[in-house]
């Protein structure tokens, strides 16, 4: 574990870089809608088995059977429900009602047990019942605080967390989409290395497994795709043929390099 000066500097270095992703004020000024917002349909669960990756397996490996999990930002369950089985018991946190309403669906549709909690993670950790094994998929980079997060995360697991996060934010494959219609620069940090050192100097033995994103997000149409794409420019969407070019152009299908960090508790 790394001296508490160090481990401060860490955390608050990770909290300043997160924080240089805010888009400039005349720049959200003209957004004719949120930029942030995500499309429900974007995190519906799979039909049928999940391809396997490295977090669903360190899930698995620490999942007695019929045990509990606990999906933190849940979106509509792709985490969780590729543990059903051995999984006999979903519980899904989101701060979107939207993405709860799909968990319960896809909960129902397969016969198993759930319970979805609404709010910000950690502020519902009082509210969340504790389970076998957390896993939370690609929403550390929305978190400051990564430090007192990760700790919720742990308290709320009796075996093991596991976390998926983008080797790099997840954003980064938009900057040169921002250079060429807003000429803004956009930063590079921090990276799924970053919060390996802020989890391990909050006193967890956790490990970091790169591999490719080799899975297939619930697509959207191309013309919605575009569309998507032009709201997190802060563009109108009647210009998604000019950013679908451009997106093609910045290689945006190219498989991501997506990291797992997991430890036992």
């Amino acid at each position: 574990m790394a001296n508490s000066d160090t481990a401060s500097a860490r955390a608050r270095q990770w909290a300043q870089d997160l924080a240089s992703w805010a888009i400039p004020d005349e720049i959200m000024a003209q957004a004719p809608t949120n930029p942030w917002i995500h499309p429900v349909a974007q995190f519906l669960a799979t039909d049928g088995p999940a391809p396997d990756s490295p977090s669903h397996a360190a899930a698995r490996d620490a999942l007695p059977e019929a045990g509990s999990v606990l999906d933190v930002g849940c979106g509509g369950g792709r985490a969780a429900f590729a543990l059903v089985p051995p999984a006999g018991e979903v519980i899904g946190v989101d701060h979107q009602q939207g993405m709860l309403e799909a968990f319960a669906t896809t909960a129902d549709q397969r016969g198993v047990i759930h319970t979805e909690i609404f709010g910000d993670w950690p502020d519902s950790a009082p509210r969340t019942p504790i389970a076998d094994v957390v896993v939370c998929h690609h929403v550390a980079y929305n978190v400051p605080d990564l430090t007192g997060f990760a700790q919720a995360l742990s308290e709320h697991a009796r075996h093991r967390v596991v976390l998926e996060l983008p080797v790099r934010h997840p954003l980064t494959w938009m900057n040169p989409l921002w250079k060429q219609f807003w000429d803004l620069g956009r930063p590079t940090s921090p990276t799924a290395d970053d919060a390996l050192a802020i989890i391990r100097d909050a006193g967890y033995d956790a490990h970091l497994v790169e591999f490719d994103d080799v899975t297939e997000r619930t697509a959207l149409d191309p013309r919605a795709q575009a569309e998507a794409t032009c709201v997190r420019l802060c563009l109108p969407v009647d210009r998604a043929d000019e950013i679908a070019e451009a997106a093609a152009a910045a290689d945006r299908d190219t498989p991501r390099r997506l990291a797992t960090i997991w430890w036992d508790v």
